[in-house]
């Protein structure tokens, strides 16, 4: 079983900062693409930014600027580090990796999703 758990969502002031974590454990062989969407209320979930086991990365043009993705592969752990958040950030934060377990089929597993609230 796999499973990704997600931290550092909260309530932050329009200009401030958050940086969200997402550790993946349990029967892991090897992760491809890690990466956050986000969901907005009565929004579609859309793609913040993601990275490759290599370190590329790719980031929504709304995000550019002002937010950076990296991850540490020794931990299994992916970042999103949110600066300069505006109101319009608001929604809940999801993370998601690609992954091949010892046992099972490669797939996207998913976090359960951290609360990020920007306001005043």
């Amino acid at each position: 079983q796999v499973q990704l758990v997600e931290s550092g969502g909260g309530l932050v002031q329009p200009g401030g900062s958050l940086r969200l974590s997402c550790a993946a454990s349990g029967n892991i062989f090897s992760i491809y693409a890690m990466g956050w969407y986000r969901q907005a209320p009565g929004k579609q979930r859309e793609l913040v930014a993601n990275i490759t086991s290599g370190g590329n990365t790719n980031s929504a043009d709304s995000v550019k600027g002002r937010f950076t993705i990296s991850r540490d592969n020794a931990k299994n752990t992916v970042y999103l580090q949110t600066n300069s958040l505006k109101p319009e950030d608001t929604a809940v934060y999801y993370c998601y990796a690609d992954i091949r377990p010892y046992w099972g089929r490669r797939d996207d597993y998913w976090g359960q999703g951290t609360q990020v609230t920007v306001s005043s």
